[in-house]
């Protein structure tokens, strides 16, 4: 029988934990990977970013969107973005309200959308028809708006666009929906049909004119297809031009035109008893190579004395809120990290970021997207910061602000859980 011996036990076991210690334990401490910095976010005082919101009117409905702030002599934006973009700021009522002669700014872009133009070219000649001189003289006997034609005239799809654009002709807007989609009731499908598909869900048009008062819109939808118009060119082109003369040598008036010493350029204004006085525009603050341009819609307003208070106050907010705004300044602090053997750093702005537009709302909360790291020399990129300013992303990577070094060997050697758990960790 075998005798237990305990002196020959134990050093058995101290040799077995020697030989861990040595081939596993040391290796696996000193060569493993070392644990993460722990991230705890701060937030930097920031320059003083004081909104100044559109002042809008309480009645009726209004709205602006920021059509971005462009260079002199730069493209005009995109229309399918401005459909999406978010307005700067809404007044009054949000529902749909009765539109006046902005249906005809609908029309406009519908029919460009089905015939389109080429500024520049020659475009197709269309016949004046009978239908065409009976509208004539049917709205001209209700006092509405109208630009004379006669039976069997040619005229080019620009001229009958400059009249109703322009000369806010009713007749012109039926003969436009007539040419290009055969009826004014396959106009009216298919212009709610491009409504929808652009996101204009809360606006719908029972008519070419307007002049019905069905033909419904929110302001911001109409502030949409403000900014949309100006970025048409064909309708860019008609709207930067003076009137010229028609067929037959008659002219029409610019009754679009409102406040341009304001920097603002009329698109469509209009007055009928159900709607009030309704007014699709876009304007301008600033100067040289920092412009800031915005498209607008105010509906329902009660006569023209309080259309041009409002848009006074408007363009006077827009004066105070335009500028070029302090957004992410060089060496702020957004996050600090932390080690578990003692060494510390910041993550801090790489280089200032400034935008120029409207600040109609304090800036946004910071987003912070951080890489996972234990070490890095100052200098390093660790991630980027986001905030939101006049209603656009505006960001810029972080960087260490000092080196997080590896620690030594004996803190290595003697902190098993926080390396034991780094190596489990990354074998995940």
């Amino acid at each position: 029988m075998t005798r237990f011996r305990p002196g020959r036990f134990i050093g058995i076991t101290v040799g077995a934990l020697a030989i861990l210690l040595i081939g596993v334990y040391g290796p696996a401490t000193l060569l493993g990977p070392l644990p993460a910095a722990t991230a705890t976010r701060v937030t930097p005082s920031v320059a003083d970013a004081s909104p100044f919101p559109p002042v809008l009117p309480v009645k009726g409905g209004s709205a602006v969107v920021a059509l971005d702030s462009v260079t002199p002599g730069a493209t005009t934006p995109d229309a399918s973005a401005i459909a999406q973009t978010a307005p700067i700021a809404v007044g009054g009522s949000a529902e749909a309200l009765p539109m006046a002669s902005a249906a005809k700014i609908v029309t406009a872009l519908v029919v460009l959308d089905a015939k389109p133009l080429t500024v520049g070219t020659v475009d197709p000649k269309i016949p004046i028809t009978a239908a065409d001189y009976q509208d004539y003289i049917d709205y001209g006997n209700t006092g509405a708006r109208t630009v004379v034609v006669f039976p069997g005239e040619l005229w080019t799809e620009t001229e009958l666009l400059q009249a109703m654009v322009l000369g806010s002709s009713n007749n012109h807007a039926d003969t436009l929906a007539r040419w290009a989609f055969g009826s004014i009731d396959a106009y009216v499908e298919a212009a709610n049909a491009w409504l929808a598909a652009h996101g204009l869900s809360g606006t719908t048009v029972a008519d070419a004119t307007g002049l019905h008062d069905a033909s419904a819109g929110t302001a911001t939808d109409l502030s949409h297809l403000a900014g949309m118009a100006a970025s048409n060119p064909v309708i860019a082109e008609l709207l930067s031009r003076p009137a010229s003369a028609l067929v037959g040598q008659r002219g029409v008036d610019n009754t679009t035109a409102y406040l341009p010493d304001e920097g603002i350029t009329g698109i469509s204004r209009s007055h009928t008893d159900a709607a009030g006085v309704c007014f699709l525009f876009t304007a301008r603050v600033g100067s040289g190579d920092s412009v800031f341009t915005f498209a607008g819609a105010v509906i329902g307003e009660p006569d023209y004395n309080t259309l041009k208070t409002d848009l006074s106050a408007l363009m006077e907010s827009a004066r105070a809120g335009v500028s070029e705004l302090p957004v992410l300044a060089k060496g702020d602090e957004y996050v600090r990290f932390s080690t578990p053997w003692g060494a510390t750093s910041a993550g801090t702005v790489r280089a200032s970021k400034t935008r120029f537009g409207w600040q109609a709302q304090a800036p946004g909360a910071a987003t912070l997207t951080l890489d996972t790291f234990s070490t890095g020399r100052a200098g390093r990129t660790i991630g980027r910061v986001s905030v939101e300013a006049a209603g656009t992303p505006v960001s810029a990577p972080l960087v260490l602000d000092r080196t997080i070094s590896a620690p030594g060997p004996g803190w290595r050697l003697l902190n098993p859980i926080p390396m034991i758990s780094a190596l489990l960790a990354e074998r995940r």
